[in-house]
């Protein structure tokens, strides 16, 4: 073997330890900070967007000073929102 190729699988030997290791570590932590992220992203639309359901939290002004950002979650927050939920899901 030349040492061009044994580099070559010595990189590849750690690049599979490492996602290896991470599957073991943290995949799971990785998994709950992201869901986590996506309960409070929903919980702060629903704050402050509230009226497009009919649950009038915020003043319409504070509403549409944050409109801007909100724009681009708001089809997938009122899917979320409005989708039928059963015991399972809270297992989960």
């Amino acid at each position: 073997m030349s040492e061009e190729q044994e580099m070559s699988a010595l990189k590849r030997f750690g690049l599979g330890a490492r996602d290896f290791l991470y599957g073991m570590a943290g995949h799971d932590m990785t998994r709950f900070a992201l869901k986590t992220r996506g309960s409070m992203e929903h919980l702060f639309i629903l704050i402050t967007m509230g009226d497009l359901l009919g649950v009038p939290i915020l003043p319409p002004y504070y509403s549409l000073r944050l409109l801007p950002y909100v724009v681009p979650q708001i089809s997938t927050w009122k899917r979320r929102m409005l989708r039928e939920r059963d015991l399972t899901d809270a297992l989960a």
